[in-house]
């Protein structure tokens, strides 16, 4: 048996893609890439903007096709788009045979059980099973051998007012210490040298079980083998002097943090319930900055907010210019069902937001263009992550990417780089020396 999966959204979907490939080989299923071969094809989606939702319904009609050959086959989607629409979904796609959310991912067993006996197996959840830990019983199938996805925590209590993130992932749930640190060691001993922690928001972890996020920074740290650590996406809010000292503390934490700033007007930033000014952002940098040398920021901006002005939008290029974030992920407004914006008077036209959408990538990319000459004779630490046509492939500790020319025995090593030639998103660099 043959299974292929599809997957969209941010990097808590693909780790739940890892989670999923695991159950699956499990079950004694063999993952392939030609989704014409499989007996399940599974889409992990996203639902945070409606591009995505749109490109689901696409591939089921593509996937449909599958059922002439093999009437056996089974087709699922899961993730947050199955969690916002549930039965609605399979109304509008009835090809759909199976179904769940990230709150249940460890039934998926019995859902294909159920769906192999001929029943529609549609498992959405209103609220997260008591029994949603035993996910963690799964091991990981991983498309990085040296650098691994941790999930410490799920949901959020944050109520901005364009994201749909509460309603399909639930209210914020922090994973134990004592679990986080076993599947670190466990991926330690299989040969990961970095560990990403990720979660909607991380650095919310441990309030709601009485702990702190620069505590699960320390401990994690402390496990011997972990050569790196990033996280991904904090919230600005919860960014405090306590994280950044730890930041600042720990060799292995990486120069190089995702902070959404999502607008630079303090405005927009209320009308979305941020929490934050932009005032109070950018000492937040300054503070990171301060104890982080050499620390580089990436950052999420939405275009074209309901009621967006002009010196609104200026006051976002003001903040980017100020900040020089080394990614942006820039996203037009797009209003989901079930948030307060979708209502919101001002919605801002589509040919607005797409020309301030051109000026804001413009500004960026000039500001990496002025980065990549300040990285040329550099040296940099770079683990090596992939081989191609005798290139070596990895990131810099500020997560740039370089390539060097260099043997493929190297695969899964600190080596130290001087940068040749810095482009805007990548390096061209010549190897100096290993370092482990």
């Amino acid at each position: 048996m043959k299974f292929f999966i599809k997957t969209f959204g941010c990097q808590m979907n693909f780790n739940d893609s890892e989670r999923i490939k695991g159950i699956l080989h499990s079950l004694g299923y063999e993952q392939t890439n030609n989704y014409e071969e499989a007996d399940l094809i599974l889409i992990n989606t996203c639902t945070i903007r409606e591009k995505p939702d749109q490109k689901v319904y696409s591939y089921l009609g593509e996937y449909k096709k599958i059922k002439e050959k093999n009437p056996k086959a089974l087709i699922g989607v899961c993730g947050c788009l199955a969690q916002r629409m549930g039965w609605e979904l399979v109304k509008k796609a009835p090809v759909v045979d199976i179904m769940f959310s990230s709150y249940n991912i460890h039934q998926l067993p019995e859902l294909i059980q159920q769906a192999q006996a001929g029943y529609k197996a549609i498992a959405i959840l209103e609220n997260p099973p008591e029994d949603e830990d035993k996910l963690w019983e799964y091991p990981t199938v991983r498309d990085n051998q040296y650098c691994a996805y941790v999930t410490v925590m799920k949901g959020c209590d944050k109520n901005c007012t364009y994201c749909v993130v509460p309603k399909t992932r639930g209210r914020q749930r922090s994973r134990s210490l004592e679990s986080i640190l076993s599947e670190v060691k466990y991926l330690i001993d299989d040969g990961v040298k970095e560990i990403h922690l990720l979660g909607q928001n991380v650095t919310a972890w441990g309030q709601d079980i009485g702990m702190h996020f620069s505590e699960l920074l320390y401990r994690v740290a402390e496990v011997d083998g972990v050569e790196r650590i990033r996280f991904t996406t904090g919230h600005p809010k919860d960014m405090d002097e306590k994280i950044a000292k730890a930041i600042g503390e720990i060799p292995q934490v990486c120069e190089h943090i995702h902070m959404p700033v999502q607008a630079g007007s303090n405005r927009i930033l209320k009308l979305m319930d941020r929490g934050y000014t932009k005032e109070e952002y950018l000492e937040k940098i300054q503070m990171l900055r301060e104890y982080k040398k050499g620390i580089t920021f990436s950052t999420d901006v939405i275009v074209g907010f309901p009621t967006e002005t002009e010196e609104d939008f200026e006051e976002t290029i003001d903040l980017i210019k100020t900040v020089k974030f080394e990614q942006l992920f820039s996203f037009k407004f797009s209003p989901r069902p079930q948030t307060p914006a979708y209502s919101m008077e001002g919605q801002v036209e589509d040919e607005i937001k797409t020309a301030r959408m051109e000026r804001l990538l413009n500004v960026q990319k000039a500001i990496l263009s002025e980065i990549a000459k300040g990285y040329e004779g550099t040296y940099q630490e770079v683990l090596i992550e992939g081989w191609e046509n005798g290139k070596l492939i990895g990131r810099t500790r500020t997560n740039r990417w370089a390539n060097v020319e260099g043997p493929k025995e190297l695969l899964g090593k600190t080596v130290l780089v001087q940068v040749v030639k810095a482009h805007p998103y990548s390096l061209d660099c010549k190897l100096v020396s290993v370092l482990s």
